[in-house]
Parts: structure tokens; C-alpha cells; sequence
């Protein structure tokens, strides 16, 4: 049997951040002036940084603001961050079948790990700053077995994987969206995963051997042999 890996994305999936990031907005609008409606940005989280603060950043100041932002995350974002409705149960049931559980977020992986240590998540891997596809390339590199996001961006990235993409409907996108992004299954929150998982490992299991039996059948002129 392969070895399980679950991959899950960070905000509004493991963990509720809105109103840490909000502070943190606000704290740069004091700091450089320009006004950024806070409420509005943490109602569509998911994009990288950039993607969010070019909205309201002319393009010669968005660099700036991203160092800016990111020096005032660690005193405005991460105390007021709370572990959403069964995250901690979801981490604990892929332990408890012998697996392994891995973030893979759009948020650098600094900030990100003062989360996970903040609320004493236990996670094995960490791959940050990827959004979309790009996460990919990180779950295919660990070996991951499905992927648990709340954005479409999301199931994109466990499609471009090639394993499934379990929806959770706790962020921006809706349970229709995620659905038509190409989730396996969309829980309304984690508290279904655990009992949603076993089903799940065989899904994700079925499609590794299937993936790894094609790469091992390759012929030069076009017909399968065994390499």
C-alpha cells in the first residue's frame, strides 16, 4: 500500500484568519495611507498577497506593500487566528491511520508556520507561497494523496496533481463552485472529514497505483511493455 500523505490548504480551511488579517490590513493603511477596505479583502481569501494588495495599491507601491504587510503580520495576524470547527481532529485521524499531513499555502511559509505553532497544529511538511497549479508541483513532491481546500484554486491544484480534491465550503467559494472546480466531495466543514477519510484514502490510493502503473508501461514505438 502507498504511504498516505494528505495535503490540506491553510486559511479558511485548517484555520479562521480573518479577523488577524483584517487587523493587519488596517495596520497598513495607517502605516502608508492608502485605504484598504479590510472587510472586503478577508472575504476573498485564497490569492497570493500580491493578487489582493494590487487592488488597492498603485503598481509601483505593491512591492512595498507586501514587505510592509508581511513585517506586520506576525504582532497583528496570528493571536486573534483560531483553528476552524474540526481542523484538529481532521490532522489527528490521517495520524491515527499512519499518514502524514502536509499545508501547502499562497502564504510564505514563515508566516504560515507561526500559525501552525501558535495553535499547536501538528504538521509534517509545509510548502508556502504556492497558489493554485503551482501547488502541484509541492503535493506531487511529497507524495501527497488528496488535497483539502475551500477554494477553487484549490481542486485545481489537487486535478493538476493528479489526486482528489476534497472541498471544504468554509471559505469564499461556495459548495456549486468547488464542485465545479472538480471536488471528490465538498464537506460543509471538517468536522466530516474523519468520517469521510477512509473513503477517501481508497479514492486516492486507487488513482496513485493507476497513475504509477502508467508512468511503468512506456513503449518507444508507441506500444506497453513493462520497464
Amino acid at each position: 500500500m502507498l504511504p498516505l500523505m494528505v495535503g490540506f490548504d491553510l486559511d479558511m480551511t485548517l484555520v479562521d484568519s480573518r479577523p488577524g488579517i483584517a487587523a493587519c490590513y488596517r495596520a497598513l493603511t495607517a502605516q502608508t495611507g492608502v485605504p484598504v477596505d479590510a472587510d472586503l479583502a478577508v472575504s476573498r481569501l485564497g490569492p497570493p498577497l500580491r493578487t489582493e494588495i494590487a487592488h488597492w495599491f498603485p503598481p509601483e507601491r505593491v512591492e512595498e506593500a507586501v514587505t510592509i504587510y508581511r513585517e506586520l503580520y506576525p504582532a497583528y495576524a496570528i493571536t486573534p487566528t483560531v483553528p476552524l470547527p474540526g481542523a484538529r481532529e481532521a490532522i489527528e485521524a490521517v495520524h491515527a491511520r499512519g499518514g502524514r499531513v502536509m499545508v501547502v499555502t499562497s502564504k510564505i511559509g514563515r508566516l504560515a508556520r507561526l500559525h501552525l505553532e501558535h495553535l499547536g497544529l501538528r504538521v509534517d511538511e509545509l510548502a508556502g507561497d504556492l497558489f493554485a497549479e503551482e501547488k502541484a508541483t509541492a503535493l506531487r513532491a511529497h507524495g501527497a494523496s488528496l488535497y483539502v481546500g475551500d477554494h477553487m484554486a484549490d481542486m485545481v491544484a489537487a486535478g493538476a496533481a493528479g489526486v482528489p480534491g476534497v472541498g471544504v465550503a468554509t471559505g469564499p467559494c461556495s459548495t456549486d463552485e468547488l464542485r465545479a472546480a472538480g471536488a471528490y466531495q465538498v464537506l460543509d466543514d471538517l468536522t466530516g472529514f474523519p468520517a469521510a477519510l477512509d473513503r477517501i484514502i481508497g479514492l486516492a490510493l486507487e488513482q496513485q497505483s493507476t497513475s504509477q502503473a502508467k508512468q511503468g508501461f512506456s513503449g518507444a514505438d508507441g506500444s506497453s511493455e513493462v520497464v
